[in-house]
């Protein structure tokens, strides 16, 4: 049986326009964000005046929030619950593994389904309803949940059955993602170097084997326009490189590439604090002008 009624933990840059798809697709919604919730509201979705309330009247649980900490404090919440509505819990945050498994025994020991489901796409993609979620849970919660997905996400992809599988994907993704727009920026600036222009490069490599998000979003789209609003901040980025080091270390597998591309984003953020991801060009360049 699908549930009826949703709730949505986390109205900040990704977490708002995912609930505002949902609302907008006419499912019942109450949202809270301890931030502050009447102004961040989507239409057609109800405030909630606690955590309680919404775990009190939602079926399922989404959550959207920053770290591991905030995962689990509302786990925790939920978890001691008196009269409690909520028999599942959605996460689509990036929290790391570790955190993920602890959310998972918290919840389950109170009864509550725990599904660790990170979201790819961007700020961008989140308004648009295109992330990708990476559904590490059971088949068949995925099954009965894929209406309300698909009207906030176009890749609702079953990754695994456990807990911390999502994540680990999550953190390849955005590992692969990081290095490649460190690595092509770097490039660029030598190619600059050498006298080639920008977009001459980037026509090139666009349609050769060097070819990767960097070159055929970032750059054209963030980083020539001088804009550097991709939506999802540096030190997000550095965060997410910084626990797939950490993991990989833990899992002993090989972590030298790893280590290098969290340094260069380490160091990116040390630099240039609550700056767009993109700016690393400027980072990498020197802060010379494109």
């Amino acid at each position: 049986m699908s549930p009826a009624r949703f709730g949505f933990v986390g109205l900040g840059a990704m977490g708002g326009p995912m609930a505002a798809n949902i609302a907008a697709a006419g499912f019942d919604l109450i949202v809270y964000d301890k931030a502050g919730t009447e102004a961040r509201t989507p239409g057609g979705a109800r405030a909630a005046a606690s955590l309680a309330e919404v775990g009190g009247a939602a079926e399922t649980v989404f959550l959207s929030l920053p770290d591991g900490a905030a995962t689990l404090a509302v786990a925790g919440e939920l978890a001691a619950l008196a009269g409690r509505a909520v028999s599942a819990v959605i996460d689509l945050s990036t929290i790391g593994i570790a955190a993920a498994e602890q959310a998972h025994a918290v919840l389950a020991g109170a009864g509550v389904a725990y599904v660790d489901a990170p979201v790819s796409g961007g700020q961008a993609g989140a308004r648009a309803g295109t992330v990708t979620v990476m559904w590490a849970g059971p088949a068949a919660l995925l099954e009965s949940h894929r209406a309300v997905l698909e009207a906030m996400a176009r890749n609702p992809l079953h990754v695994g059955d456990r807990a911390g599988q999502g994540q680990a994907m999550k953190l390849i993704n955005n590992f692969l993602s990081a290095t490649a727009m460190a690595a092509t920026s770097e490039a660029m600036a030598f190619g600059l170097a050498q006298g080639l222009q920008l977009q001459t490069m980037l026509d090139v490599v666009n349609v050769s084997t060097g070819r990767n998000t960097a070159t055929s979003d970032k750059f054209p789209n963030r980083i020539q326009t001088g804009t550097y609003d991709a939506g999802f901040q540096m030190a997000l980025m550095a965060k997410d490189v910084r626990l797939y080091l950490e993991t990989v270390r833990a899992a002993d597998t090989p972590a030298a590439v790893g280590a290098a591309v969290a340094d260069v984003w380490r160091r990116a953020d040390a630099a240039m604090p609550g700056s767009d991801f993109t700016r690393i060009y400027e980072f990498v360049r020197g802060g010379a002008k494109t």
